[in-house]
């Protein structure tokens, strides 16, 4: 299976989200500067509390609510499948081109028509500190305890690992002596809210494919 080839841009991006929603705000605040070729025309979330949805209110960009809860009594993986059903339901019905677990904090079951279309990112070298509960602090938290000297960021697609898809781009951030989960948090960050951004053009530009797990970046045309 290869990487969809994008015909229309910007490509039309659904951000799903669990938290304070800062990936989301600079993927939002790049594609008003018309540095990315992109525009967030969905947002999801599993809860009405999450505090990022502000992001989505004050631009009025569409919000949509998936609950995992809504599945009670369901074994975890069917919880899993019907969660994220519903959530690529709601990308199809919005014509999203390209769907980014920004933050977002849980497994998605991807389907075929969504295979190398949906993207995330993870604060760690995986397969590094990518344990399936790991997620958020809890990574700079065990890289921190671990004593590891260098960590970083990976943007990758996503499968049915939320953190072992086949990886776009992988930075090294060094771990100093004196880190703490708080200082080293800020560094990979910030180089995430660049390699994100980066990826998602080279997707609109057409210019990813993959052989086995290998991405490779083509030229520009």
């Amino acid at each position: 299976m290869s990487i969809p080839r994008f015909e229309r841009t910007p490509l039309h991006l659904a951000a799903l989200i669990s938290g304070r929603g800062r990936a989301l705000e600079n993927l939002v605040q790049r594609s008003e500067a018309g540095t990315l070729n992109a525009k967030v025309v969905l947002v999801l979330a599993p809860s009405t509390r999450t505090p990022g949805l502000q992001v989505a209110e004050k631009r009025g960009i569409p919000i949509r609510i998936v609950t995992v809860g809504d599945y009670g009594g369901a074994s975890p993986e069917e919880q899993v499948a019907r969660f994220s059903e519903a959530v690529f339901s709601a990308c199809q019905a919005a014509q999203v081109d390209l769907l980014v677990t920004a933050g977002f904090v849980g497994r998605l079951k991807v389907p075929e028509a969504f295979a190398y279309r949906v993207i995330s990112t993870h604060p760690a070298l995986t397969p590094a500190f990518s344990d399936l509960h790991l997620f958020g602090l809890q990574v700079y938290e065990a890289v921190v305890a671990y004593g590891v000297k260098i960590t970083g960021c990976t943007v990758h697609f996503v499968d049915d690992h939320p953190h072992l898809g086949p990886v776009i781009f992988q930075q090294p951030v060094e771990v100093r002596e004196h880190d703490t989960v708080t200082s080293l948090e800020a560094r990979v960050f910030a180089l995430e809210c660049d390699l994100l951004p980066e990826a998602i053009n080279l997707l609109a530009a057409n210019r990813l494919t993959i052989s086995g797990r290998r991405v490779k970046v083509l030229p520009p045309a």
